[in-house]
């Protein structure tokens, strides 16, 4: 167990932090905590939040991405997409 930025992460042993992290930030988009043409954390602040690397966390965009749900531009950060329909 661990603790980042006043909250506390159990994760599992037997699966990458990545895909850990990535499916919380997937609950989150979900949820609303980050609406659709939201900012979501940078790379940097989920490796203060999750305690991840730097590499890990581009793991984490990168899934995001291939799943539709953020959009990246270079220099301004990556936002929610909105949905169609």
């Amino acid at each position: 167990m661990r603790t980042f930025a006043g909250m506390v992460y159990e994760f599992e042993d037997d699966r990458p932090r990545w895909e850990q992290v990535a499916e919380i930030m997937r609950a989150r988009i979900a949820d609303g905590t980050y609406p659709p043409g939201s900012r979501v954390p940078s790379v940097l602040q989920l490796q203060a939040e999750f305690g991840i690397s730097t590499s890990t966390g581009q793991k984490v965009h990168r899934a995001l991405r291939a799943d539709g749900l953020i959009r990246t531009q270079s220099g301004m950060g990556s936002y929610v997409r909105r949905m169609d329909g």
